[in-house]
């Protein structure tokens, strides 16, 4: 399936703006402005002011609170948001409720003790923002993200993503049986998105720090449903010497 953007110039409009150089952009803010996450149960609250709160909207990282303050904005960050922008792109500090400052290390162990499988999922997020994806929950789908190329404000998902595992035996016991194939395709079928699914290899167990995302290899592998309907010839013009 191809883009499906929304409404008349919403293409054009991306094209001008990428997700890449926005990104870069929201870097550059959060480390002029010393930005500091703190810990909130399984997410990261991130304090912003208007500029910030600008960036962060266009670049689709984080959902907006409703708060009573006029001036600053808070943005709740999911696991894998809040890490990449500490881990992967180094702009953020990211503290506890005691204000004490985690490095790498400690925040993947927090991470790691609210979701075990914490690391495959990271290495899929962060495999699919180097790319330039925007990447939000895929929950409300059944999968584990959904794939934008750009804001969703401009483009529907393109793409479902499943991130499966051979190395911890596919403990979430997905797609393990045709039937689950089945069901799944006719969901993303449904919704109009194609179904892709990361297989996380894992070359090394060392899952103890961030280091081994290094040993991980992504496997990328988009799955479909054929229809007959598909192979049917339409036009078929018969030999009057045939009989």
């Amino acid at each position: 399936m191809g883009s499906r953007w929304k409404g008349k110039g919403a293409e054009v409009k991306a094209l001008a703006d990428p997700i890449s150089e926005i990104t870069s952009q929201l870097q550059s803010s959060l480390i002029s402005s010393n930005s500091k996450g703190l810990l909130s149960g399984t997410g990261v609250l991130l304090k912003a002011d208007a500029e910030l709160t600008d960036l962060l909207n266009r670049a689709c990282f984080g959902r907006p609170r409703v708060t009573s303050e006029k001036n600053e904005q808070w943005f709740q960050l999911s696991t894998e948001e809040a890490f990449y922008l500490q881990y992967s792109l180094k702009c953020i500090k990211i503290v506890d409720h005691d204000d004490t400052e985690l490095n790498s290390d400690e925040l993947w162990k927090h991470m790691m003790s609210r979701r075990e499988n914490f690391p495959i999922l990271f290495k899929a997020f962060s495999h699919l923002r180097s790319k330039n994806w925007v990447v939000r929950s895929g929950s409300q789908y059944g999968v584990d993200f959904v794939a934008y190329r750009h804001h969703p404000a401009l483009v529907h998902s393109e793409y479902a993503v499943l991130v499966l595992s051979a190395q911890d035996g596919n403990a979430n016991g997905r797609l393990k049986v045709w039937s689950d194939f089945h069901c799944t395709l006719r969901l993303c079928g449904s919704v109009a998105k194609t179904l892709l699914i990361l297989n996380i290899e894992e070359q090394q167990s060392c899952a103890t720090s961030p280091s081994c995302l290094d040993n991980y290899v992504v496997e990328e592998r988009t799955i479909t449903r054929w229809s007959p309907e598909q192979g049917r010839e339409k036009n078929v013009k018969s030999d009057p010497r045939v009989k």
